[in-house]
């Protein structure tokens, strides 16, 4: 599946628009892909293809003190041991389910669109980066297969990379040529 700017785009922004989101996507540069997402997490690196993301917090005046808001500045040994990988069907549930807080599929009764509607829009989105991609996430909700997410729990974590927010959870996309993240924070 292809995917053009206008296809992904509109994605991105119906699904988590209505988040507090931190969806970006940079080149990869490093062989360890961790660097490059602290560079993500930095903003100081653009989307190669120019395409948008969202970023809530760009123009908020915590950032003047820390580029990384509302990340916590790591080191990338930290950001490493915070993450694991997972298959791309839990990668496509985990996008959905960082479209609002708690980090749920329920967040999905929201939308007027059905739910094969919004897998679509987050089959777009996993597209751009392509078959061969790595999915990788700081959220611990462990399914019956390693690598695997089960969103019937009640039972969940997070590894949180901000210090802020009482909680935030999102997803790395890593392909040979770039990275892309999609985070959600919020607070209770």
């Amino acid at each position: 599946m292809s995917v053009d700017q206008t296809s992904w785009e509109a994605a991105v922004r119906h699904l988590f628009e209505d988040a507090y989101p931190y969806d970006a996507t940079g080149p990869r540069r490093h062989e360890d892909w961790v660097l490059d997402v602290l560079a993500l997490m930095a903003r100081a690196v653009s989307d190669p293809r120019g395409w948008t993301g969202l970023d809530d917090a760009a123009q908020l005046p915590e950032r003047e003190g820390s580029p990384t808001y509302p990340f916590a500045a790591h080191p990338p040994e930290y950001i490493a041991q915070r993450l694991h990988e997972i298959d791309r069907a839990s990668a496509e549930n985990l996008l959905l389910a960082l479209t609002d807080d708690c980090c749920t599929l329920s967040n999905l009764e929201r939308f007027t669109e059905s739910e094969e509607e919004l897998r679509a829009m987050a089959r777009t989105i996993l597209a751009r980066y392509g078959d061969g991609a790595t999915y990788h996430t700081n959220v611990s909700r462990p399914g019956p297969v390693p690598g695997t997410l089960d969103f019937t729990t009640s039972h969940w974590g997070y590894s949180p990379l901000s210090d802020v927010y009482s909680e935030d959870c999102g997803l790395i996309v890593v392909s040979d040529t770039e990275v892309g993240m999609f985070w959600n924070f919020s607070d209770y």
